[in-house]
């Protein structure tokens, strides 16, 4: 079954915004818990970046389970401004470690991820933190430090 993935950027609500962005247990953390749970029934992995006022979002999954996980993010009220940054195949999961996590990032960090390059979720070996590197390539370069540790 084929992978597709999608990958966007949006402004936080306010009062997610108002929180601390390390904060655990709070209003964030209840909805990235809630998207855990239903991604892991339908099939779709995902990590959402924060930077305290803006995220990242990608997630990846059969078609169907993807589709139903999107259409959720779309008519969630906890963002607005959604801007899609790239949405398509994948030739196999490129972070398959949890059904939604959450990271916190520094706002340098989300703006030079949510304005690389996209196109078709390429990641080359070994660039991860170069200046020319993709967006799939910095999003895993600030993933794996938590992969490793599972």
């Amino acid at each position: 079954m084929p992978i597709r993935a999608v990958v966007y950027t949006s402004e936080a609500a306010s009062d997610i915004a108002a929180s601390p962005p390390d904060q655990t247990g709070g209003k964030l953390c209840e909805i990235v818990d809630d998207a855990a749970r239903f991604n892991r029934d339908a099939g779709v992995t995902g990590v959402l970046l924060f930077d305290g006022e803006r995220f990242v979002q990608y997630l990846e999954g059969p078609e169907d389970g993807l589709q139903v996980a999107y259409s959720r993010v779309l008519g969630a009220s906890n963002h607005s401004g959604l801007i899609e940054l790239q949405r398509g195949r994948v030739g196999q999961r490129r972070l398959p470690f949890w059904p939604m996590r959450w990271l916190h990032v520094e706002p340098t960090e989300l703006r030079r991820v949510a304005s690389a390059d996209w196109t078709g979720f390429v990641q080359r070996e070994g660039t991860g933190a170069s200046t020319s590197a993709t967006g799939m390539e910095l999003l895993r370069a600030l993933v794996e430090p938590y992969a490793a540790a599972l």
